[in-house]
C-alpha cells in the first residue's frame, strides 16, 4: 500500500492546502483552481472530490465555509460557494402502492441499490403517480460530458455572486424517466441526510435543458427503511445554481405500513429487560439513521472511514451511530485489514430482513429491552406525555450506566431517549 493510499480525505486535503497555500489564494483571488493530477499526489481524486453532503466535507473546508465544484474534466474550483441545499422535512403521509403479483425477480425485502429501488418504484406505479404521467420510459443514465455552459452561484459568506464556466466536465445521471410531457432526472440516495449537493441535479439539468424541448424535472429521491421519499425541485433561473425551490414532496411504500397503538403496547408489555451492555449509552437522536446505518452494513463490513466517506456522517457521528447500533445489539465491531470495522450482528440481520411492519416493531423491541427506555415508555403511556429531560436524567443517574459522568453528557443522552420514544409513537398510523 502506498503512502497516498493510507491518507484519508482530512489529512490529504490539509496537505494540499498547505502545499498550494489555498486559503491565501482564495483570500486574494476569490477562488482556487486545482487539477486532478495535483490532487492525485496525495490521494485518488475520485475519493477527494465527492462530497454529497456538507457534513462530508473535510474540516478545513467546513471551518472556512468552502466547497468544491468540477469545472472541466480533471479540474476543480474551490471557494466560498453555497453549494448545498438543506433538505425539507418528510411532511407528507405514506402512500401505499403494490407490485404486480407476477413479478418474481424483485424482492422488496432485499433492495440493495438505488437502481433496483427505482426499478421497483416503476413496477409499483410509484413514479407514474408522482410524475403524473401514465406512460414513462427509462432513457438516459450514467456518465456523460457536460458540454460548455456558465452559471451564477451564491457566496456562502457574503452577498457576492460568483460566475463559473464549465467546459466538458463529467456529469452523472442516476436515472431519467421520460413521459409525454416531461423528462424527470433523478439523484437517488439510500442515506438520510440533512442536505444534498445541488450540483448533482443542476449540472444534468443544464445539459438536458440545452438539448431538449420538454420540461426537465429535477428530483431527489431517498430510499431508506423501505420508504420512498421524493422531492421535486424547480430552477426558477436556468443560469442560477441557487434558484431551486421545492414544488412537491411525497412518500411511498410498497408494503403495508399500518401500525396501531395496540401493536406498540403489545411490544411494550411483552418485552424482557436485558442487562445494560458495556457500550456507550446512545447519543444518536434520529433513530431513522440508526436503521439507515444497519441497511448500509447489509452488504459488507465497513470501517469508520468507509462509513464516513459513503454516508452523510462526519467521523464523530459515525462513532455515535455505530455505537447506538452496538448498544441495541444490531451491530458488532470486528477488524478489517487491521482497522476497526462494523458489521450487522445475527440479531441485526434478522431484524433488517423483516417486512416493513414487523421490522419497525422489532426495532421498538430492541429499544424497549433497555431499562431506561422501558421506564420512560411506561411513564409516557401512563401520563400521556414523554417525561421531560430532567425526569429522564434522574432515571439515568440512578441506573449506573456505562461511561456517563458529566452533567452535559446526561443532558445529551436524555435527548436521545426522548427522541427514540418519540420515534416509536410516530409509527402509529391507526388508533
Amino acid at each position: 500500500m502506498s503512502d497516498k493510499d493510507t491518507l484519508n480525505n482530512e489529512k490529504a486535503w490539509k496537505c494540499l492546502f498547505g502545499k498550494y497555500n489555498i486559503l491565501d489564494h482564495i483570500a486574494t483571488n476569490g477562488s482556487f483552481t486545482i487539477s486532478a493530477s495535483a490532487i492525485k499526489e496525495f490521494r485518488e481524486p475520485r475519493l477527494m472530490t465527492k462530497f454529497d453532503h456538507w457534513v462530508n466535507l473535510p474540516s478545513i473546508f467546513q471551518e472556512n465555509n468552502l466547497a468544491i465544484l468540477p469545472t472541466a474534466r480533471g479540474e476543480y474550483i474551490i471557494s466560498h460557494f453555497a453549494a448545498y441545499h438543506k433538505l425539507e422535512p418528510f411532511a407528507s403521509p405514506i402512500t401505499q402502492c403494490t407490485l404486480p403479483t407476477f413479478l418474481e425477480s424483485i424482492n422488496p425485502a432485499a433492495i440493495s441499490s438505488e437502481a433496483v429501488a427505482l426499478n421497483c418504484a416503476v413496477a409499483a406505479g410509484i413514479l407514474s403517480d408522482f410524475l403524473g404521467e401514465d406512460e414513462i420510459y427509462a432513457t438516459v443514465s450514467g456518465r456523460m460530458g457536460s458540454g460548455v455552459f456558465s452559471f451564477k452561484i451564491d457566496c456562502s459568506t457574503c452577498d457576492k455572486i460568483f460566475s463559473i464556466v464549465v467546459r466538458n466536465s463529467q456529469i452523472e445521471i442516476d436515472a431519467a424517466y421520460e413521459g409525454i410531457e416531461s423528462l424527470a432526472i433523478f439523484e437517488a440516495k439510500r442515506d438520510i441526510s440533512e442536505d444534498f449537493l445541488i450540483r448533482q441535479l443542476y449540472y444534468p439539468f443544464r445539459v438536458l435543458k440545452t438539448n431538449l424541448k420538454k420540461q426537465i424535472r429535477p428530483i431527489f429521491m431517498i430510499f431508506s427503511n423501505r420508504i420512498y421519499r421524493f422531492f421535486e425541485y424547480k430552477f426558477d433561473d436556468i443560469n442560477n445554481y441557487n434558484s431551486l425551490h421545492l414544488i412537491k414532496q411525497k412518500n411511498y411504500s410498497i408494503e403495508p405500513t399500518a401500525i396501531s397503538m395496540r401493536d406498540i403496547e403489545t411490544i411494550f408489555s411483552g418485552v424482557s429487560i436485558e442487562p445494560e451492555p458495556q457500550v456507550p449509552f446512545p447519543q444518536a437522536d434520529r433513530f431513522e439513521r440508526v436503521i439507515n446505518i444497519c441497511e448500509l452494513l447489509q452488504n459488507s463490513p465497513l470501517t469508520d472511514d468507509e462509513i464516513t466517506e459513503v454516508y452523510a456522517f462526519n467521523s464523530r457521528q459515525t462513532r455515535y451511530y455505530t455505537d447506538a447500533g452496538r448498544y441495541l445489539g444490531l451491530i458488532e465491531k470486528e477488524t478489517k485489514v487491521s482497522l476497526p470495522a462494523y458489521k450487522l450482528s445475527e440479531k441485526g440481520k434478522n431484524v433488517i430482513k423483516k417486512d416493513f411492519r414487523e421490522r419497525q416493531l422489532a426495532f421498538c423491541e430492541c429499544i424497549l429491552q433497555h431499562v431506561i427506555f422501558h421506564e420512560v415508555m411506561r411513564r409516557t403511556l401512563q401520563e400521556g406525555d414523554i417525561p421531560d429531560k430532567g425526569a429522564i436524567i434522574s432515571l439515568m443517574q440512578a441506573a449506573n450506566l456505562f461511561q456517563i459522568g458529566s452533567d452535559s453528557t446526561f443532558i445529551r443522552r436524555a435527548s436521545t431517549v426522548r427522541s427514540w420514544i418519540s420515534w416509536i409513537f410516530s409509527l402509529k398510523t391507526e388508533v
